[in-house]
């Protein structure tokens, strides 16, 4: 009986693709609505697009929360593929290079001093 559900459960692949087919209708439509209300430009760069290079404009969510929708499009700004992509890079290296280091203490200064002993060496030369 490997491989089969209980009649009425649901299959890890098809809670998955359940998943899928929810985000894409949403993602539709908050999609349409930010194409009806912002010029097909992008808020970053300034490419303007049209006709099939439309695909290439995506809707970004200024507080990355993809469920706060609100109907005027507060949350929203329309960015090409490359700059949505730099604009959520950014954010992971923000989050990589701040924040405590391992072990939670600051590294020490250098301990090297090239010039320490410079003043006694010149006191001596006059």
């Amino acid at each position: 009986m490997e491989g089969k559900t209980r009649k009425g459960s649901l299959g890890s692949d098809e809670i998955i693709a359940k998943a899928r087919r929810e985000q894409q209708k949403r993602e539709k439509e908050y999609r349409e609505r930010a194409l009806k209300l912002f010029p097909w430009i992008c808020a970053r760069c300034g490419r303007e697009f049209k006709g099939k290079r439309l695909r290439e404009l995506t809707v970004h969510h200024k507080d990355h929360d993809h469920d706060n929708n609100p109907p005027d499009g507060s949350n929203w700004e329309l960015l090409c593929i490359y700059c949505h992509d730099n604009e959520h890079s950014r954010n992971l290296v923000a989050e990589w290079t701040s924040g405590p280091k391992p072990g939670g203490e600051k590294e020490p200064p250098s301990t090297y001093k090239p010039f320490a002993g410079l003043k006694d060496l010149l006191k001596n030369e006059k």
